[in-house]
């Protein structure tokens, strides 16, 4: 596992969901940004975000 700066998990939080602009939760586990409003998981791929809706993870 990868080790992460304060600063990186800091702007992964500040991105918001392109579906409902509301905020994502940081999932460092599973390497997603979770949107609780939209059900939906961004992945996180070579440490970039992927916040495409057709590349988000639906959520049950």
């Amino acid at each position: 596992m990868s080790s992460e700066t304060k600063a990186e998990r800091s702007m992964l939080e500040a991105l918001i969901c392109p579906r409902t602009q509301t905020t994502l939760r940081y999932d460092a586990d599973a390497q997603e940004l979770i949107s609780d409003a939209a059900n939906l998981a961004y992945p996180i791929r070579n440490g970039i975000p992927v916040m495409l809706e057709g590349e988000a993870r639906v959520i049950d």
